[in-house]
């Protein structure tokens, strides 16, 4: 089954609030559960976003204005769709990354859109 594993932040706050040796830590681990993800055959794919502070919001009138789309301070920053075994692995991976990013949003991928 796929989900796709959510990681908000903001790349700001990180950058004042967490020491350097901290914030190698994260970098290292994210790298090395890339690579075990890829070994595995469980990374369908991933990547880092720009900082929140670099989105732009597109309406339907053609305004373009600065995102990011919630009001928050945090907002998406990386991600990954992984194809699983299990629910219960999806939740191992997702709970390695929340000992860096504190909450791990996850949800199965929809194969297509509801009957109307």
């Amino acid at each position: 089954m796929k989900y796709m594993l959510m990681m908000f932040g903001s790349a700001g706050e990180m950058m004042q609030t967490k020491s350097p040796e901290w914030i190698h830590e994260m970098t290292a681990f994210m790298v090395n559960i890339d690579e075990e993800l890829r070994e595995s055959g469980e990374m369908v794919f991933n990547a880092g976003l720009a900082d929140g502070s670099a989105a732009k919001l597109v309406h339907a009138d053609g305004l373009v204005t600065d995102g990011p789309f919630a009001e928050a301070k945090e907002s998406l920053i990386g991600y990954w769709v992984l194809d699983v075994a299990s629910e219960d692995r999806v939740h191992e991976i997702a709970r390695s990354i929340a000992n860096y990013a504190g909450v791990v949003e996850v949800r199965p991928l929809g194969e297509r859109p509801p009957e109307v």
